[in-house]
């Protein structure tokens, strides 16, 4: 599942992308494209991409930014095992073979990182990565003390633990938005996983920096580190039972 918005430059790369991994497997597939009220041609390509070997399915959402876009992708899919990447593939699609044998194996969850010994990140800004460390330090902290890395974009589930977590998230899945907006919900995505008892497995990735982030540094930092400590707030309240 691709959440995707105003991604018309590289939609139709990354989907021809997709389409040949998925259609490489022995058995049924789904390419999902959540499309979150995009105002470019994202919707039009979305629609217009064909495949005779892998299922496609466009949702047209109203723009409440990737929050509620991953939540209803996740909740609108079908297969055995559910897997959401980022539309600029700074994860390359081929890792997840990596998350879906972690499921085989029986992890409920799979998760991208980009630290560990056999993680390796690409053309990553100095300043970026630093900030990453920050949160994900103040992360370990306050909601998920046992992930070194919550926000890559690149995550797996089995089916029944995805619909129970992302039915229960409440960060920033309601309202209508403007423009891009970055969130903590993987934080909040993780920390439900948590108290539901599902495993986590933490899989190594090689993520590369892509120019044309829709990240604002000051704005969005000070978003993802108020909505951590809302899902600490949430979780100690039972909000998420």
């Amino acid at each position: 599942m691709i959440p995707a918005y105003n991604e018309a430059q590289r939609l139709v790369s990354t989907l021809a992308t997709i389409e040949h991994f998925l259609a490489s497997k022995s058995y049924p597939t789904e390419l999902i494209i959540a499309n979150d009220g995009s105002t470019d041609a994202t919707s039009t390509l979305a629609h217009g991409f064909r495949s005779e070997r892998v299922n496609v399915r466009a949702l047209d959402l109203l723009h409440r930014g990737k929050a509620a876009t991953v939540r209803d992708g996740v909740l609108a899919a079908r297969g055995r095992y559910v897997l959401f990447t980022d539309a600029d593939l700074s994860t390359p699609i081929d890792f997840g073979d990596r998350l879906l044998d972690a499921l085989e194996a029986g992890a409920d969850v799979a998760i991208g990182s980009r630290e560990g010994a056999q993680a390796r990140r690409i053309g990553e800004p100095a300043y970026r990565h630093l900030m990453g460390r920050i949160f994900n330090a103040v992360v370990r902290v306050v909601a998920v003390p046992d992930i070194e890395d919550t926000q890559c974009g690149f995550k797996a589930f089995r089916r029944e633990p995805a619909r129970e977590i992302f039915r229960r998230t409440r960060l920033h899945v309601r309202r209508q938005v403007r423009g891009p907006m970055v969130t903590a919900f993987d934080v909040e995505v993780l920390s439900i996983a948590r108290s539901l008892n599902y495993s986590i497995a933490e899989i190594p990735v090689r993520w590369t920096h892509v120019s044309g982030s829709k990240v604002n540094p000051l704005v969005d930092s000070a978003r993802m580190f108020r909505d951590v400590f809302y899902v600490r707030i949430n979780a100690v309240r039972g909000r998420y039972d």
